[in-house]
C-alpha cells in the first residue's frame, strides 16, 4: 500500500510538532491566529488555482499550495510544516485517494477543530472511477503481493483502488468549483456574493473549453489515444468517449515497460494508422521513442500532454493556471486526433 509508505515518515512529523499543538490548543481558528485571514490549505496544484480563482478580488484568503515543489502527488510524504499547516487550516481541501493516507491522521490531531474540509473524492461521488486495466497494460508488481494474499486471504473480495486524477475532467471540475465556492462561503459569509459570482464566471469558461474539446473529438481523424507512459487521463477520455492504449495504469510506479507491452502498443501504432504516441509531462519519452522504433510506422510524433502532477509554485507564480494548461492539453488532443 502506498500509505503505508508513508506512515514512518508521517509518525516522525507527528512526534515533532505534538508539543507544538499542545501549546497552540486553545488557539482560535487560522483565520484569526495571526494574519486574521481566512486560511485555505490545499494539497494540489488544480485545488489551489480553483480557489485563486474563487477567491480573486477578496483580500482576506491567504491560499497555501502543500505540493509546490513539484512532488508528485502518489510519492509526495508531508513534512512537520505541512503538518501543522493542515492543522491549522479553516478549510482544507485534498484529492481523497489512496496517496492520501495520511490526510486521517493529520485532521485528529489538527489545532483547528472547526475547519472545513473538501474531499474531491466525496464531491464526485458516483462519478469517481476504478482503476481500469486495459488490453496490453503492463500491470503493476507490488513488492507485497505474499504478504497481501495472507492478510486478506478469506476475504470476499479484493480491495478496490480508484483513479485518483478526478481534476482531469473538465466536468469534474464544474462540479468540484461550485462545491468548494458553497463551502468558502459558508465559512466567510461577508464575502459569498463574490466567492458565487467568480465561481459562476469561470465554470461558464471550463464549460466553453469542454465544448471546445467535444468539438476536436468530433472533428478528429481518429478516435484512439495511445501513450508510451502511464495513464492519469481515464477521466478526460471518458468524458469525450475516447479509446486509449497506454503502458501502465495511472498510478503505476512502473518506469520500464516489457517487450510484451511495447510490442503490443507498437502493432497498436501499426494497426490503427496513428501518427502520435503520447507521454505525460516531465518525462524522458523513452518508452513512447522505443515504441516508434518498434513500429513498422514511419514519421510517428512524439506529444505530451500535461496531468498538472508536477507544477511547482515557480510555474504558477509565472502564470500557469488549470485552465492554461488545459487549453494546452487541448492542442495537443487536437494534434493526436488528426
Amino acid at each position: 500500500m502506498r500509505s503505508f509508505k508513508k506512515f514512518v515518515c508521517f509518525m516522525v512529523a507527528i512526534s515533532l510538532i505534538v508539543a507544538m499543538c499542545t501549546g497552540c490548543s486553545g488557539a482560535a481558528s487560522g483565520a484569526t491566529a495571526g494574519s486574521g485571514k481566512l486560511k485555505v490549505v490545499t494539497t494540489i496544484f488544480p485545488e489551489y488555482d480553483w480557489v485563486k480563482e474563487i477567491t480573486a478580488g477578496v483580500d482576506s484568503v491567504d491560499i497555501t499550495l502543500l505540493m509546490d515543489t513539484g512532488a508528485d502527488l502518489h510519492s509526495y510524504q508531508p513534512t512537520a510544516e505541512d503538518i501543522m499547516k493542515v492543522g491549522t487550516a479553516d478549510v482544507f481541501i485534498y484529492v481523497g485517494g489512496e496517496s492520501d493516507g495520511w490526510v486521517d491522521d493529520a485532521l485528529k490531531n489538527a489545532v483547528n477543530k472547526d475547519m472545513t474540509v473538501i474531499n474531491l473524492m466525496d464531491v464526485l461521488k458516483e462519478s469517481v472511477k476504478e482503476e481500469e486495466v486495459v488490453e496490453g497494460m503492463q500491470e503493476e508488481e507490488h513488492e507485497d503481493a505474499d504478504e497481501d494474499h495472507e492478510q486478506t486471504h478469506g476475504d470476499a473480495e479484493e480491495e478496490v483502488e480508484y483513479d485518483e486524477h478526478v481534476w482531469l475532467s473538465l466536468k469534474n471540475a464544474k462540479v468540484v468549483v461550485s462545491s468548494i465556492a458553497e463551502s468558502l462561503s459558508a465559512k466567510d459569509s461577508a464575502n459569498s456574493q463574490k466567492y458565487t459570482a467568480n465561481a459562476d464566471a469561470y465554470i461558464a469558461k471550463l464549460d466553453t473549453l469542454d465544448q471546445e474539446y467535444q468539438k476536436a473529438v468530433d472533428e478528429g481523424s481518429f478516435d484512439t489515444l495511445l501513450f508510451g507512459d502511464r495513464f492519469p487521463f481515464r477521466y478526460m477520455v471518458d468524458d469525450y468517449d475516447i479509446r486509449y492504449f497506454a503502458a501502465f495504469v495511472g498510478c503505476s510506479a512502473e518506469t520500464e515497460a516489457s517487450f510484451e507491452t511495447i510490442k503490443f502498443l507498437a502493432d497498436k501504432v501499426d494497426e490503427l494508422g496513428l501518427t502520435h504516441v503520447l507521454t505525460t509531462e516531465k518525462t524522458d519519452g523513452k518508452i513512447a521513442k522505443t515504441i516508434i522504433d518498434t513500429a513498422k510506422a514511419s514519421d510517428v510524433k512524439v506529444l505530451a500532454m500535461d496531468s498538472m502532477q508536477s507544477v511547482t509554485i515557480t510555474e504558477v507564480e509565472g502564470g500557469e493556471t488549470y485552465y492554461s494548461i488545459m487549453e494546452k492539453n487541448l492542442d495537443v488532443l487536437k494534434q493526436a486526433l488528426k
